[in-house]
This record gives C-alpha cells, structure tokens and sequence, in this order.
C-alpha cells in the first residue's frame, strides 16, 4: 500500500469523520470515564502534531498526534481505518511521531491505551513500549494500559 503521512489540520470534515470513528470504536470497548480522547480543539493547540496517513489517492486512512509536555510526548488519537489495517501503516505514524518528538527535543514517549485494544497493544510491545503505571493526570483505571518508550 502506498501512503504519505504529513501534518494536517483536524478541523477538516474527512479528518473529523476519522476521528469519529476511533472515538466510536473505543465507546464501543469502554465506559466514557475511561475513554481519553484528545478533542478537537486540543489537538489544533502548538504543542500538539497531529498527522493524516493518506493513500495513494489522498484519502485519509489514519491519524496520529503527540503532545508535548511535561518533557514527554504522550502519543494520542492513533486510528487507521479498518481496510488499511495490516499494511504497516500504523508502524509508519508511530515512527512519523517518534521521529518528531526527538526532533522537538524530547526523549521519551508515553501513551495510555485499552485493555481490550490488542492490536495496538501487540504494536506497542513490539516497537520497544514497556508498561509502566499512570502519568500526568491519569489514575489508575481497570481498562487501561499506560505504556512508554525511551526514544534516545
């Protein structure tokens, strides 16, 4: 599969209905205090890159973002549409967004994601995510994995 990943605005319709959907994936997993999406609006604030993974005719199949803060990045809103699963396309935007944090001068990345995620679970783990317990302004949550990675 051919792709580019670049980044976008999110406030984009197609961009918008991408993010709908993994936020609809993961109510369907999980009760709503365990779902910690990044809204909109965040996702459009300067310390946060959010990226748009396009197919060879420019539709949008995946999105990811890191924010920065609290010298970390915390790796957020990583989708890719069902069709273009298990092509390497979210390996590309994990890579795309490791490749910015360094470059923004940060050395470690974090993320929280779902028990019941196995996918992405299995994708972390094997590109060097170790678990570890809560951060920032997470608590201890029964469906929630908190996960990070040294990018140095």
């Amino acid at each position: 599969m051919q792709f580019s990943i670049g980044r976008e605005d999110p406030a984009t319709p197609e961009v918008i209905a991408l993010l709908e959907d993994g936020d609809a994936y993961g109510a369907s997993l999980y009760p709503a205090e365990s779902n910690h999406f990044l809204p909109l609006d965040a996702l459009r604030a300067d310390t946060v890159h959010f990226v748009v993974a396009r197919d060879g005719q420019g539709t949008a199949v995946g999105t990811g973002a890191i924010a920065l803060a609290n010298g970390w990045a915390e790796l957020k809103r990583m989708w890719v549409v069902p069709a273009a699963r298990g092509k390497g396309l979210s390996k590309a935007i994990l890579g795309d967004l490791e490749s910015r944090a360094r470059d923004a001068g940060h050395s470690l990345m974090r993320l929280e994601t779902g028990i019941a995620n196995h996918e992405a679970l299995a994708l972390y783990e094997r590109t060097g995510f170790v678990r570890r317990g809560p951060f920032g302004d997470y608590r201890e949550d029964p469906f929630s994995v908190f996960m990070e990675k040294r990018l140095d």
